[in-house]
């Protein structure tokens, strides 16, 4: 197995015991880098720079997640994604 998909499995594994949940925002063909980068500085309180590290992941892997934690706490923050066109679910 690579690194990569070693650690990806073992954040997987990580997140099942302790029951907590991935928001994860979807690529599309419609919205541009800025408004995503935007929607995550503003909804999830991503850093500027975090917020442009995840649209490349966004952009290149078709997914990335954007936010871990209860189900309860990631629902509100996806409705809103959501309300803004962006693609987002609670994994």
């Amino acid at each position: 197995m690579a690194p990569l998909e070693e650690k990806e499995a073992q954040i997987e594994e990580v997140t099942t015991v302790r029951g907590e949940r991935e928001l994860t925002v979807f690529n599309d063909d419609i919205n541009t880098f800025d408004h995503v980068i935007d929607t995550l500085i503003t909804i999830c309180d991503h850093s500027p720079e975090q917020a442009e590290q995840c649209t490349w992941i966004i952009h290149h892997r078709g997914k990335c997640a954007v936010k871990m934690g209860e189900a309860e706490y990631l629902k509100p923050m996806r409705d809103a994604i959501c309300d803004r066109g962006i693609s987002a679910e609670v994994i």
